[in-house]
């Protein structure tokens, strides 16, 4: 009988996490272990054997990674070049009129653009908003723009044409010239069929720039795939798409694994009936938070990466340099916590794999939270006095205690923390005080609680599973496809059947892949959300459920939401700017819930802890399978599994629901 195991995987930057889900038996594994960068068939197959399976017994295998993210930021990119209309060859050494340092005229205004001057090619052609053909594109002006660009040598190319996504007749007749040659191509009117020639420019170059690495990278996972298991892959809009559909569109790949963690907390927030919640996920190197209202996460499409813009509908996820693996230091008398951060080898001192800079994960194992000879991954042992030896040079020049200066560091790193969360709450119009703090990954729970209280939230939840989360929404993702379309159509000249092609296009081209995976079209769900502002305004608000097939009521729902979000609406002409559209196929099941268990739990020891104050205070710690359903545990408590710790402050307590989700009133420190 043939298996039908499903397995989220998701490469992270020091641990690979991996969830197992049996949908016939609803068994459910977990494990963790180190992730093998240089190899990432070698990564797959540990992980696999972390849950006692081999890659023949998966039947859907859907994997999330940072790889696309780490080039991008680390600048490990193709030589791209660019192929414009005549006159615009410039667009990205132009960009926009923002600084990047206002105040500082000794660094440069602007980033340096991705392409050089001599590998922007001109094409004599022309297009006007409406996609009307001013300049028409000559066969020897095609011949010449392609014979120059395949003489710069370059890696990829990237072609974008004034107005292509009015009309992409220009680009199609590049892209099917430049098909023949074995040089990866990006057209702007597949990549991101909207206005703002500059953004459309340099994603359709960003896009183009990682294709080798993709295409190299999906190449070495589909050849170790075995013929009978399905392979997918996470994307940033919050599904899972085909190797085949990300080849051409890698963008898509960008912040793959938080988006999965996103995921996974809209299912956790709609099963519990949240309305409101912050999803906190705490790694190694980074934190992400991200809002969720109504149990869906917020999608932006005007978003950067890397000093470079990215215009592509994502998971609205507010990124900082602040996790596990953050180094502390001494800045003019004060503590300083990351961006950088010790990585994965040699990683925290604690680690004891030759790291000698204090980090957060150091402090957290002197305050007590975490335990000495603690195992980690399939090596890693927590050693206490690597820890003490990092942050004793600290602690002597701040003239302080190691404990102390430990505090201090996770005082400075929760204050980072806190920033970021009123960039996706209080920025955003929303109270964050009236939200959950949804907190996973490996760090998040001990932080979470002194992070809640200085941010004013209530309640925190510690999903099941809550070490291994991004891999929990790999498993339980749906096939999904996102794509924004410029529209700019008026109140005052609305054209339904112009509405209507639009719409047929877009679900036509995004359901594509899925009906190449065979799903019917009945199975399929489409949703569409609309951008609309008032004629002369540059940015649009967003609409979630429009009326597109009434514009009355879309009108009304415009100003209604208008009135909401900035306190005004008139009766101006407005305009339908931009049609987002989500075709997804909707999975049964999810490994985000556990049942937990049904006999009271015992504290399995007693360690003191420090949490501020003149002492270190005795803390019970208990093991987190073994705490009952409605069980309440009174802080100080460290609740902890095989692979993460909770941390429960004097003042707060602690329970667990019937799914095994974790929720911890704050309560408050005095």
């Amino acid at each position: 009988m043939k298996s039908a195991w499903q397995v989220g995987i998701d490469v992270g930057g020091t641990f690979t996490d991996v969830v197992a889900l049996d949908p016939a038996t609803r068994e459910i594994r977990t494990a963790k272990v180190q992730t093998r960068a240089a190899d990432p068939r070698a990564g797959l197959i540990a992980a696999l054997s972390a849950v006692n399976l081999e890659w023949e017994n998966v039947a859907d295998l859907i994997h999330g990674t940072t790889l696309i993210t780490n080039a991008i930021v680390e600048g490990h990119l193709a030589k791209v070049t660019l192929i414009a209309t005549e006159g615009f060859g410039d667009s990205l050494a132009i960009g926009r009129q923002n600084r990047r340092h206002l105040y500082r005229l000794d660094l440069a205004p602007k980033a340096t653009p991705q392409v050089p001057a001599e590998r922007r090619i001109e094409v004599r052609e022309r297009l006007d908003a409406n996609g009307q053909v001013r300049v028409a594109l000559e066969d020897s002006a095609l011949t010449d723009a392609i014979e120059q660009a395949q003489a710069t040598g370059a890696e990829a190319i990237a072609v974008s044409l004034l107005h292509a996504y009015a009309n992409s007749t220009h680009e199609a007749r590049i892209g099917a010239a430049l098909k023949g040659t074995s040089i990866p191509v990006a057209l702007s009117h597949l990549v991101n069929p909207e206005a703002r020639e500059y953004e459309r420019t340099a994603t359709t170059v960003l896009s183009a720039s990682v294709m080798p690495l993709a295409d190299r990278y999906l190449e070495q996972l589909e050849s170790a795939s075995p013929e009978a298991s399905r392979l997918h892959l996470f994307h940033s809009s919050g599904g899972m798409a085909s190797p085949a559909a990300l080849r051409n569109l890698p963008l898509g790949l960008a912040l793959s694994g938080p988006a999965a963690g996103v995921a996974a907390a809209c299912k956790v927030a709609d099963e519990l009936g949240i309305d409101h919640a912050i999803s906190l996920d705490m790694g190694g190197t980074t934190t992400d938070v991200c809002l969720i209202a109504g149990g869906r996460a917020e999608i932006s499409v005007d978003r950067s990466l890397g000093d470079h813009p990215l215009r592509q509908p994502m998971v609205a996820i507010e990124s900082i340099g602040a996790g596990g693996g953050s180094i502390a230091r001494l800045s003019l008398g004060a503590v300083e916590v990351g961006p950088d951060s010790a990585g994965a080898l040699p990683g925290p001192a604690c680690y004891d794999q030759g790291g000698t800079t204090p980090t957060v994960t150091d402090a957290n194992l002197l305050l007590g939270y975490l335990e000495a000879g603690q195992k980690l991954g399939e090596k890693i042992r927590l050693n206490r006095d690597a820890a003490q030896s990092a942050l004793a040079p600290l602690a002597r020049d701040a003239g302080v205690s190691v404990t102390e200066a430990a505090y201090g560091i996770l005082r400075v790193a929760n204050a980072t923390m806190v920033r970021a969360l009123n960039r996706v709450t209080v920025e955003r119009g929303v109270d964050g005080r009236d939200c959950d703090l949804l907190a996973f990954g490996g760090a998040g729970p001990m932080h979470a609680v002194e992070l809640a209280r200085a941010f004013g939230i209530s309640r925190v939840i510690v999903p099941a599973a809550s070490s291994v989360f991004s891999a929990v929404g790999c498993v339980g993702a749906e096939m999904q496809y996102a794509q924004q379309q410029t529209v700019r159509m008026t109140s005052a000249d609305w054209n339904r059947q112009r509405l209507s092609e639009i719409q047929t296009r877009l679900i036509e081209r995004l359901s594509a892949p899925l009906q190449e995976a065979d799903y019917n079209n009945d199975s399929i769900a489409v949703d569409f959300v609309a951008s609309v502002r008032y004629s002369g305004q540059s940015y649009a608000t967003e609409i979630t459920t429009p009326e597109l097939e009434d514009p009355d009521a879309l009108g009304r729902q415009f100003q209604e939401t208008h009135e909401r979000l900035y306190g005004f609406a008139t009766d101006e002409v407005w305009e339908l700017y931009a049609l987002r559209c989500t075709v997804s196929v909707p999975r049964e099941g999810s490994p985000a819930s556990t049942l937990a268990a049904s006999a009271q739990g015992t504290p399995q020891k007693t360690e003191s802890c420090w949490f501020g104050g003149e002492q270190a205070v005795d803390t019970l710690r208990y093991d987190r399978a073994a705490v009952a359903t409605d069980q309440k545990i009174a802080g100080p408590a460290i609740i902890e599994d095989a692979w993460s710790t909770i941390v429960v402050p004097p003042g707060a307590s602690a329970k667990p629901d019937q799914f095994g989700h974790l929720h911890i009133d704050v309560g408050s420190a005095e």
